[in-house]
């Protein structure tokens, strides 16, 4: 591996093009010394499985990037991400689009702290990090963002629980899956009782990355009413009546 200051990621550029994501040469200096702290970090933090530079670039970056492809943004939105171990998608978004801001929420103490590493290394503001549970939070931060972002933590059903109470009425929920099918009943559920609406379904087939993200799925929710005050439930309650 190269010295922790660059980790060429060689495809990025041209592969994040094809969904519109411009990299300029600061920006894509700014993924890779993001990816090679990661993977310096990675022998004692454990925050993810894979190393190869190209896989990292795609199945890190690009497919964080596909957020992009998945609603209209206006580039000026406040972000939260729920979950973000390792920072994905919530701070590629943020070098992506770099007038939003994002609230990185993640409970492990060394992820957080890896988190608060990558933005102070990086230099990006508008930029926060809550070492802190989402069912908490979203308790008392609640209809204050834009966009909700989650990937790779439970079911949609679940999913849409942690995310829908931090957005205001009109914000989007997104949601990063492979296969979806077994979900949806559980996902309808979730979104008649706590203020989403219909599903939008993209896969990465119809938005020209099948080849290299092959099995991927976007599932958008906006919010049309407010949350009932109930949710999000404690995680006890959650593994007991999932949705």
């Amino acid at each position: 591996m190269p010295a922790a200051a660059e980790l060429p990621l060689p495809s990025l550029t041209a592969e994040a093009a094809r969904v519109g994501v411009m990299l300029t040469p600061v920006q894509l200096t700014q993924c890779e010394r993001y990816a090679a702290l990661l993977l310096e970090r990675n022998g004692t933090v454990n925050l993810t499985a894979i190393t190869d530079p190209v896989e990292v670039a795609r199945k890190h970056f690009l497919d964080s990037f596909t957020a992009l492809a998945a609603r209209h943004w206006s580039g000026r939105e406040r972000v939260v991400d729920v979950g973000s171990g390792a920072g994905f998608p919530g701070l590629a978004l943020r070098i992506a689009l770099p007038g939003i801001r994002v609230s990185l929420i993640e409970s492990v103490g060394k992820k957080a702290r890896f988190l608060e590493e990558v933005v102070a290394l990086l230099g990006l503001d508008g930029v926060e990090v809550s070492n802190e549970r989402a069912e908490e939070l979203g308790r008392t931060r609640r209809g204050v963002y834009d966009v909700g972002t989650i990937r790779a933590v439970g079911s949609i059903g679940a999913d849409l629980e942690y995310l829908l109470p931090f957005l205001r009425v009109g914000g989007d929920a997104i949601i990063w899956k492979g296969r979806i099918d077994a979900e949806q009943v559980g996902a309808e559920r979730a979104l008649a009782e706590l203020g989403g609406g219909p599903l939008q379904i993209t896969a990465t087939v119809a938005i020209g990355l099948g080849d290299v993200l092959p099995g991927r799925h976007l599932v958008v929710a906006r919010k049309v009413r407010v949350t009932p005050d109930r949710y999000p439930r404690r995680a006890l309650d959650m593994r007991k009546r999932p949705w």
